[in-house]
Parts: C-alpha cells; sequence; structure tokens
C-alpha cells in the first residue's frame, strides 16, 4: 500500500490510499443539493465534496454517490464501494480500475477547491 500525496502531491489528504487494483478516497456527502456533482474539498484533512439531489433516506444518498463517482472518475458504478460510513456524511469508499487514471482524476477533482 502506497499514500496518494507521494503521487500526486502533497494536497491530497494521506487518508486517500493506493491498493492493488483499487484507491480509497474520503468524501463529504451533501445530500438534497440542487444538482449532482463530485468537486472541491472540505474539512482537515481534505475530503471529496460528493452532491446528490438524493435524500439522504433510506440509502439513496449512497445510491446516488455511487453512481456519481462512477461517473466523475469514469468507471461503472459496481467498481465503487462504501467501505465506511454508510450512515455518515463522512464517507470512506473504494475505486477500482486503473491507478494512475484514477489518481490523475482525483487530483484534478480534489484541485477544485469551492470557496
Amino acid at each position: 500500500m502506497r499514500e496518494v500525496d507521494s503521487q500526486i502531491g502533497t494536497s491530497i489528504a494521506t487518508y486517500n490510499e493506493v491498493m492493488e487494483g483499487a484507491i480509497t478516497v474520503e468524501i463529504r456527502v451533501r445530500p438534497n443539493s440542487s444538482r449532482n456533482r463530485v468537486h472541491g474539498t472540505a474539512g482537515e484533512p481534505p475530503r471529496l465534496i460528493v452532491a446528490v439531489q438524493a435524500p439522504a433516506v433510506d440509502g439513496k444518498a449512497n445510491h446516488a454517490v455511487t453512481k456519481e463517482i462512477a461517473a466523475a472518475f469514469g468507471v461503472r458504478p459496481r467498481e465503487v464501494a462504501i467501505v465506511f460510513g454508510e450512515l455518515a456524511r463522512d464517507k470512506r469508499i473504494q475505486i477500482r480500475g486503473d491507478i494512475d487514471a484514477l489518481l490523475s482524476r482525483l487530483g484534478e477533482l480534489m484541485g477544485t477547491l469551492e470557496l
């Protein structure tokens, strides 16, 4: 296992990890948003923000998060799994795919800071 920030810069939290064929990313979910999107960071250490229109009821927001992350990283929804925080706004997700492409996209998404 290697740390992400050694790959794409120190602005990415060390909580984001690379494993065989997958990366693990810390996210903050914003349910009931006006639109679905993955953008910027929040908190300390920085977490990727995932805004979804779905309410945080009966797993609807989690399902929407999985679909939105998959679209943002260019993978299929079944390649995205919530590994921690299913009932919380702060979650840890695992994304399977080409590591270099995932790390590059993670850097792009976390670099778009929202003020």
